[in-house]
């Protein structure tokens, strides 16, 4: 890890320790995260969360997306502001959401005002990251997308951003900048890490 020296080789390094899990290990992954998701007290009381749907490695949280619908927990997504660049919108997610992928090749749902969840609704965010240290610093693609949408909040109690990643994405410590929304809980699945 010495020659980990910047973010930038850092994302590339974890990305590929992310792509390179097999079809299985990303299958185990994310059945352990549902484990994981059954023990958080946050979602005791929670009615709207916002996920997201998996891209270039990451954890997918759809079965913990499956569980939240059958605990009757509303569901969000997060959409590409259109008109605002850098932003963050989030829509309520169903399993009958249509979805389109962005200029980014993530798939999204189709936007539509009717099915927006403004941020201050949400109890809690879950983040997907590319990596994250043990005082819970996360270095996310480089774009800054939910450190913008989770700033506004930072003294509030909601919504609650908890990170989502897998267990190889973790490194003892982080270059960090003075933008970067810290986080009070991460969850890999083998782990859940509060700070």
């Amino acid at each position: 890890m010495q020659s980990l020296s910047t973010r930038s080789d850092i994302r590339k390094h974890i990305r590929t320790l992310r792509v390179a899990l097999t079809k299985s290990e990303q299958q185990s992954a994310a059945f352990q995260l549902v484990a994981q998701f059954h023990q958080l007290p946050e979602l005791n009381s929670a009615k709207n969360v916002a996920l997201y749907l998996a891209n270039d490695g990451e954890i997918d949280p759809y079965l913990v997306i499956q569980w939240c619908w059958k605990n009757n927990i509303n569901t969000c997504i997060p959409v590409l502001h259109p008109f605002s660049k850098g932003q963050l919108l989030f829509l309520r997610f169903t399993p009958d959401t249509e979805l389109a992928p962005n200029k980014y090749g993530i798939l999204e749902p189709t936007l539509s005002v009717a099915e927006i969840v403004p941020v201050a609704e949400l109890d809690i965010i879950f983040t997907p990251l590319v990596a994250f240290d043990t005082h819970g610093h996360r270095l996310g693609m480089g774009g800054g997308y939910y450190d913008r949408t989770l700033t506004p909040f930072i003294d509030s109690s909601t919504p609650k951003p908890i990170g989502i990643a897998h267990d190889c994405q973790q490194l003892d410590t982080l270059p960090n900048k003075d933008w970067d929304v810290p986080l009070g809980k991460i969850i890999t699945p083998s782990k859940t890490w509060s700070w």
